[in-house]
């Protein structure tokens, strides 16, 4: 029998169990039908365009393989079906189909403060947003009309403000990460196609990941990143970080020689391995990347400068530039060796940036919606936010006040006085 509590009726398990699952069923339902609609009205848009020989250049293909997608409802098993689009744009590129209701890299649902921010960047219209969120969060987005998706982007925009302009007096960051992230959106403005936003995150004294800056930059230039240090330091940052890791390529090292003259370089391991690799033939690259590994996991600097030696003298004659890309930083890809061993996880790469935006980087080519600046910076000011949330802190989180200090490490271990 069912118990109840003042007027509400709580049912057994089995019968939850059984809403549970035509609940989960009703939600697979109307993501299929959803996504049914979206591939027959794309058909229909592009039935005139046929080839030479009169056979249409975009039809149905069967289906991708099966997703599961995790929503608060559990798991859900959805088959996509597969557009073949023979057309080719303006710019030579091939045209494909792209579902706006369930993109390519989704994986699982998120609350509406994420997964806005997360479509937008996706290029997904506001417009396409509601078939969207209805079709992912099903009773969580029958309360959201363009109207108030908009609203909800307005008042984004006056956190990102708010975020720009606080205080940062007596804060200090033992550790900064940097990067520069690049979105799907086509902005606007054409000539300012390769626009991008400038990421800062720092781990203060306690081992708090926490995000400093962002700025809209311009190719990662040195300007861009002298004017967010700058900002930074007009609020009140004005003790240096003991370590900034970065990939080398960015204009934040020429910034942050000038304004952090005392801050420490390392380089991110996971872009110098990738751009290693890119100057090596395929066939070559599984070994050369397990040899790259053996430098960074190495214990000792010692040992990483022996397995850095094995490296160029096993590539340099046959790849050159492979080898002069690893040789010109080798001095700073091996700073870490100076920190303690606990952090060493948290040094080698930019991972803490790269892991909170990888499922909406640019990926292949650039969608055909424009967004403004703004709004492309607002939405990432949003992801990092939430993401902030489940950032995890520092291992051995006590040694950063000897580090702060400026207590020798040789090898991650503490130099002990004679």
């Amino acid at each position: 029998m069912a118990k109840r509590t003042g007027d509400e009726a709580v049912l057994p398990m089995t019968s939850r169990d059984v809403l549970a699952e035509i609940l989960r069923e009703g939600a697979r339902r109307m993501l299929t039908e959803a996504i049914e609609q979206e591939v027959a009205e794309y058909l229909t848009e592009h039935a005139d365009a046929v080839d030479a020989d009169g056979r249409r250049l975009v039809v149905r293909n069967g289906h991708m393989p099966v997703r599961t997608i995790q929503t608060g409802l559990g798991d859900l098993s959805v088959a996509r079906p597969r557009v073949n689009d023979r057309r080719v744009d303006g710019e030579g590129h091939r045209c494909r189909f792209t579902s706006k209701i369930l993109p390519p890299y989704l994986r699982r649902t998120r609350s509406v403060e994420e997964l806005i921010p997360w479509l937008y960047l996706k290029g997904i219209s506001t417009g396409d947003m509601l078939e969207a969120l209805a079709a992912l969060l099903g009773a969580q987005a029958s309360g959201l009309s363009a109207t108030n998706i908009c609203r909800l982007k307005r008042v984004w925009e006056a956190e990102l403000q708010e975020f720009s302009r606080r205080s940062l007096k007596d804060k200090q960051y033992v550790y900064v990460w940097a990067d520069g992230v690049y979105f799907n959106v086509r902005l606007e403005d054409a000539a300012n196609r390769r626009q991008c936003i400038l990421v800062l995150m720092g781990a203060t004294a306690t081992g708090k990941k926490e995000l400093i800056g962002l700025a809209d930059g311009y190719r990662e230039s040195e300007q861009s990143w002298t004017e967010l240090l700058l900002d930074l330091k007009s609020r009140g940052l004005t003790i240096d970080p003991k370590l900034a890791v970065a990939d080398g390529a960015l204009g934040f090292w020429a910034a942050a020689r000038k304004l952090w003259p005392a801050t420490r370089e390392q380089r991110c391991w996971v872009h110098k391995t990738a751009n290693v690799l890119n100057r090596l033939p395929k066939s070559t690259q599984p070994k050369a990347k397990s040899m790259i590994h053996e430098i960074w996991m190495a214990e000792t600097k010692a040992a990483a400068q022996k397995a850095f030696d094995r490296f160029i003298a096993t590539f340099e004659a046959k790849y050159p530039k492979a080898t002069e890309c690893l040789a010109k930083d080798r001095d700073v890809l091996l700073t870490f060796y100076d920190f303690p061993a606990e952090h060493w996880i948290h040094l080698r790469t930019t991972n803490p940036i790269e892991s909170t935006f990888a499922t909406v980087r640019l990926r292949t080519r650039r969608t055909k919606g424009c967004g403004t600046r703004l709004a492309t910076l607002t939405m990432v000011f949003k992801l990092a936010r939430c993401a902030e949330r489940h950032w995890r802190r520092l291992n051995g989180r006590a040694l950063l006040a000897e580090v702060i200090e400026g207590v020798q490490f040789v090898d991650g271990i503490k130099e002990i006085a004679a």
